[in-house]
């Protein structure tokens, strides 16, 4: 398949109604990634982490429910004690560095989301709290709870207790099936890069934005393996996620966290980054 016709392979009408469908989404799931959050020295940004919150409180404004799942964690928790020194060699490490970032990734979105008057609250998960539905039962009527009393949740994996037989693995999951759990409306994933390419943009100045993916998923899929890489692995989860989102009727976005105003420009239909179009009829007339 040729990329043009990659590029262009969703009917613009289709990717059009998809638009106003996330436009119009009464409750909404942001994912932030740790590269759009932290700086090159894996220490907490408070620029990024600030516009983050700005573009969050637009969709507040508009009268949105919105769960936040943040990374950031063991970069933080690196960056507090000296990322030179310290390395996330061990799941252990990673573990123990989680615990000193969470806190202070939390102690800055409370401040930040306070210049808004806006009350947060912090919940961490692990990949038994998904699977259990008595758990995850009691960690929807929590959200509902929270969200009834105007509050922000913000989510992330328990990173202290989990192991490698019951590690989530990767926000992005998590934030997919937590999407799903909760029928959300929408689900935008913010990285450092401005969506899904027809390579690796970091290595190829060639690459295009693919601007929506639906019947032109399987195309997509084998494009961002081999475009793989270990400084870009995290594309696969973040596709992954959105196509486990959209097969539940839910459209989701992945975009760049650098783009001004990205949450606005989602909340008013424009075309942000790449688009995955709900795939079960969702979007049909």
């Amino acid at each position: 398949m040729s990329e043009p016709t990659l590029t262009d392979a969703v009917d613009s009408d289709t990717v059009e109604q998809a638009r106003e469908q996330a436009a119009a989404a009464d409750r909404v799931i942001v994912k932030a990634g740790t590269n759009s959050l932290t700086d090159s020295n894996s220490r907490l940004d408070r620029v990024k982490l600030d516009t983050l919150v700005s573009d969050i409180m637009d969709l507040r404004n508009r009268g949105k429910e919105v769960l936040l799942v943040s990374s950031g964690a063991v970069g933080a928790g690196k960056g507090i004690l000296n990322s030179e020194e310290v390395e996330a060699e061990t799941l252990e490490q990673s573990q123990a560095l989680s615990t000193i970032g969470q806190s202070h990734l939390m102690r800055h979105y409370t401040q930040s989301f306070d210049r808004y008057d806006q009350t947060v609250a912090q919940i961490l998960l692990t990949e038994h709290d998904l699977a259990n539905p008595d758990r995850f039962t009691n960690v929807r009527n929590t959200v509902e709870a929270l969200f009834e009393w105007g509050i922000v949740p913000i989510i992330n994996e328990n990173d202290a207790v989990a192991t490698e037989e019951i590690q989530i693995g990767d926000n992005d999951m998590l934030s997919a099936s937590v999407a799903i759990g909760l029928d959300v409306d929408l689900l935008v994933t913010l990285t450092d890069v401005d969506g899904v390419y027809t390579g690796n943009p970091k290595e190829d100045d060639g690459a295009e934005l693919i601007r929506a993916v639906g019947t032109n998923y399987d195309a997509v899929q084998s494009l961002v393996d081999d475009s793989t890489t270990a400084e870009f692995g995290g594309i696969q989860t973040k596709v992954e996620g959105a196509r486990d989102v959209s097969e539940h009727g839910i459209p989701a976005i992945i975009a760049g966290s650098a783009d001004r105003d990205v949450l606005e420009r989602i909340a008013t239909a424009k075309s942000v980054g790449t688009l995955f179009v709900p795939i079960d009829g969702a979007t049909d007339d």
